[in-house]
């Protein structure tokens, strides 16, 4: 085909950044409290994208992440390529800006360094001028943590990118500007002899897209809006990045919110105007159907879904809900994901779980299956297919006191902010979605329907044909995060080895 349909990354790819080296266009995203973190894709014509792994395998500081914090870590990375290395810079609301870098894009990479820090310190971007050899670093301000938003701030910055070499200035006050608001995710650049920020404002739901210019780095800027939703159903477009292909095209590509699914990934086609500014989609609105990039044609592809977990091993596409401990899940030499029925006093709530392995929810309508066998012996142990958000529902195997496997499915809630606490926490317990039924060998297929609205209608097979199980459930995202689909193994609090549960076969086909 010579044309490619928006979004390109139909999933839950937040706050992406772009880059070029030679013929391959790499992508990375936020990626928040979930391990490993920071993932890394590649494509050759910036519509076909394959997930190539992560530069982050454990959130710092360790003693933070133990537990899940679904909206923090890792927010809104940039992705830059310099001195023959690649860096990423990112922003931990609580914790300030860190980098990493490494020699090629499978790494290895190093250990995060924190280059500023402090509190509400988001979506940092270097730039390493080549003209004059000087270094920078601009970013933006969560008002949750500091008090302070929309304005950007800039720093001189050592080149190696080790030390800010001064306190900072603000280059772009949003305040300033009528009717702009919530001004982040800048990203900056240097072309035809200005520096530009090219950063949103308004908010992800409601906003826009604006380019920054000046002739020097810390101003002053004038502004402009070059991407809105107009009249397309593309609500946003928030922030992302611009990349120039070999030939000299520009494209630009940049999220939308959508509720449950998060933040799908959009590609529009980019050109500078007469008069010297950029101009984005279809003459500032966002595209949703559009010519190719100029680029030798590639297959089909897409970040992998399925898994047979090979010798135990999941694929790329899993994360941890924190980071990972030992024994979570057994290596074997046949197929099979075999996770430990970890014990919790919290196993009644999948969001207090730090060992739910998770991968994004897909946007489009699909079918998820799986197949379990319950192989612990422990009474209350469980084991199942979960989505995943601020509220959530699951379905699966649980083991009861007499020694029956039951399949059971439940589901809990969503609690408003600053609700009273319940017993069980912030959210409550969790309820059953339809009555228990044996499940004579221990086995299940386990299936959700997800359609139109991240609706998710669940279904069972104990060896008598696939059920409906429960009403249906709207999906739900955090705070910043879409909905998950997760996989997980339980125990009630005790002593010793609670045994483990085997997933195998796991599948997502759009429907």
């Amino acid at each position: 085909m010579t044309t490619y349909t928006n979004p390109v990354l139909d999933a839950d790819w937040s706050d992406p950044d772009v880059l070029r080296v030679g013929d391959d266009f790499y992508l990375t995203a936020s990626s928040f409290g979930r391990v490993p973190g920071l993932p890394l894709l590649h494509s050759r014509d910036l519509v076909n994208w394959t997930l190539i792994g992560h530069a982050l395998e454990r959130l710092e500081p360790a003693a933070e992440f133990r537990t899940p914090r679904h909206d923090c870590g890792v927010w809104a990375p940039s992705l830059r390529h310099h001195d023959d290395r690649f860096w990423i810079f990112w922003g931990d609301p609580d914790q300030g800006i860190h980098q990493i870098n490494a020699p090629e894009i499978r790494g290895p990479w190093t250990r995060p360094h924190l280059l500023k820090a402090g509190k509400g310190l988001i979506d940092p971007c270097p730039l390493w001028d080549e003209e004059t050899g000087e270094a920078y670093l601009v970013h933006a301000w969560a008002k949750s943590r500091s008090g302070i938003k929309n304005r950007l701030t800039g720093h001189r910055m050592r080149p190696d990118g080790s030390e800010l070499l001064d306190e900072g200035k603000v280059i772009v006050d949003g305040d300033r500007i009528p009717g702009w608001f919530t001004l982040e995710g800048p990203k900056l650049y240097r072309h035809d002899g200005w520096f530009w920020i090219l950063a949103p404002a308004g908010g992800v739901e409601t906003g826009w897209q604006g380019a920054f210019r000046s002739r020097g780095f810390f101003g002053p800027y004038e502004e402009k809006i070059v991407l809105e939703q107009k009249d397309t159903d593309v609500n946003g477009p928030h922030q992302g990045g611009w990349v120039r292909t070999p030939s000299g095209e520009d494209w630009f590509v940049h999220f939308q919110q959508r509720g449950a699914y998060g933040r799908v990934v959009h590609l529009q086609p980019m050109r500078w105007g007469p008069d010297g500014w950029p101009v984005l989609g279809a003459d500032g609105a966002p595209v949703a159907v559009h010519k190719k990039p100029a680029l030798p044609p590639q297959p089909p592809a897409a970040p992998a879904t399925d898994d047979d977990f090979p010798g135990g091993r999941h694929g790329r596409q899993w994360q941890w809900t924190a980071n990972p401990r030992e024994g979570w899940s057994t290596q074997h030499s046949a197929d099979g994901l075999r996770l430990t029925c970890v014990r919790s006093a919290d196993a009644h709530d999948l969001r207090r779980l730090p060992n739910v392995l998770t991968q994004r929810l897909p946007g489009m309508p699909a079918t998820i299956e799986v197949e379990l066998r319950l192989d612990s012996a422990e009474p209350g142990a469980r084991a199942g297919l979960a989505v995943l958000g601020d509220a959530f529902s699951w379905i699966g195997l649980q083991r009861g006191t007499g020694g029956t496997v039951h399949l059971v499915h439940r589901f809990a809630e969503a609690v408003a902010m600053g609700a009273p606490p319940t017993p069980f926490g912030q959210w409550g317990n969790e309820r059953d979605a339809s009555h228990p039924r044996p499940a004579p060998e221990g086995r299940a297929r386990l299936r959700i329907e997800i359609t139109s609205g991240a609706r998710c209608r669940f279904f069972h097979d104990v060896g008598d044909g696939w059920t409906s199980s429960g009403p249906v459930f709207a999906a739900t995202p955090w705070r910043w995060v879409g909905a998950l689909l997760g996989l997980f193994a339980l125990a009630p609090t005790g002593q010793g080895h609670a045994g483990a549960a085997t997933f195998t076969h796991f599948t997502v086909t759009p429907s």
